[in-house]
C-alpha cells in the first residue's frame, strides 16, 4: 500500500501582489563587520529591517509575511552570539507585540520550543495570544526551525491522530498537521546575503513558490529592495506543471 495518495490540490490563481511572502533574513554578521562593528550589532540593526518589511508588506497588502529568524542548525553558533539571539529575540517580543496588536497583525510563531527558556516560552505564548483575533497581515517567525523537523513532526502528528489509516495518507491529510497549516503557500521567497539556497525552511511548501536572491544583506535590506524583488515576481510566469499555451488559453477573453 503506498504511504501517501495523489493530490487533489487547487491551483491557486497569480496575482500582482504576492498574497505570501517568505525571507530569510541573511548577512547580519557581514554587514556588521564590514563596518568594523561586532555581530550582534548586525542582529540588532537588523530587527529594523523587519519592523521595514512588516510596515512595506501592510501597505502593499500582502496577507502573510514568514521570517526565518533562527534556525534549528544554528545552535551550533558562538555560545555567546546564540544567548544574544535568544535574549534579542525576548526583547523584541516584550517591545513589538503590543506595536504589532495596535497596527491587527497577528503574530504566529512556528519551531520546536523545547529548546527555548521557559520565560521566552511565555513571552511567545502571550504575543500570539494577544494578537490571535487580528485579521491584517499575518507575521509568522521561524525559530528553532527546520523544514525536515516539520514534515516528520507532522507525520507523526497525523500518525497519532489517525491511526485508522494505516499510513495511506494524502498531501491534503498531513497539510492540517504541519506549523503552517493556516496559511497558503508563499508565491515569493527572498533569500538576502548573496547566498543561493533556502537552507532547510518551510520545504513542504516551497515546491512551487517563486525564489529571488540578493547579494543586499539583511540590515540593507529595505522597502526599495523589496519593490524589487516583486517586481522580478511580477516578470514571472508561474504555470504549476501547465505549458504556457494552457495558461493563454485559460485568460478570460479582454
Amino acid at each position: 500500500m503506498a504511504l501517501f495518495k495523489s493530490s487533489t490540490r487547487t491551483i491557486p490563481a497569480p496575482s500582482a501582489v504576492p498574497r505570501h511572502i517568505a525571507m530569510i533574513m541573511d548577512g547580519n554578521g557581514r554587514w556588521a563587520k564590514q563596518r568594523l562593528l561586532p555581530r550582534v550589532a548586525g542582529h540588532q540593526r537588523g530587527v529594523e529591517s523587519v519592523r521595514e518589511m512588516v510596515k512595506a508588506c501592510r501597505q502593499l497588502g500582502v496577507e502573510y509575511l514568514t521570517l526565518f529568524a533562527f534556525s534549528s542548525e544554528n545552535w551550533r553558533r558562538p555560545s555567546d552570539e546564540v544567548s544574544f539571539l535568544m535574549q534579542l529575540f525576548m526583547k523584541m517580543l516584550e517591545r513589538e507585540a503590543v506595536n504589532l496588536h495596535k497596527n491587527n497583525v497577528r503574530l504566529k510563531i512556528i519551531g520546536d520550543r523545547s529548546r527555548f527558556d521557559e520565560l521566552l516560552v511565555k513571552y511567545i505564548e502571550d504575543a500570539e495570544l494577544l494578537t490571535a483575533n487580528n485579521d491584517g497581515l499575518t507575521l509568522t517567525i521561524a525559530a528553532n526551525y527546520g523544514g525536515r523537523w516539520d514534515i516528520m513532526n507532522a507525520v507523526q502528528g497525523l500518525w497519532k491522530a489517525r491511526p485508522e489509516m494505516s499510513g495511506n495518507f494524502s498531501e491534503e491529510d498531513l497539510e492540517p498537521y504541519l506549523s503552517m497549516h493556516y496559511a497558503p503557500e508563499p508565491d515569493l521567497f527572498i533569500r538576502t546575503g548573496g547566498e543561493q539556497r533556502i537552507s532547510n525552511f518551510i520545504l513542504w511548501q516551497m515546491a512551487y513558490t517563486e525564489l529571488y536572491f540578493t547579494d543586499t544583506l539583511w540590515p540593507a535590506f529595505d522597502r526599495a529592495a523589496l519593490d524589487v524583488a516583486i517586481q522580478s515576481y511580477q516578470n514571472r510566469e508561474r504555470r504549476f506543471g501547465r505549458t504556457s499555451e494552457q495558461l493563454t488559453e485559460s485568460k478570460p477573453d479582454a
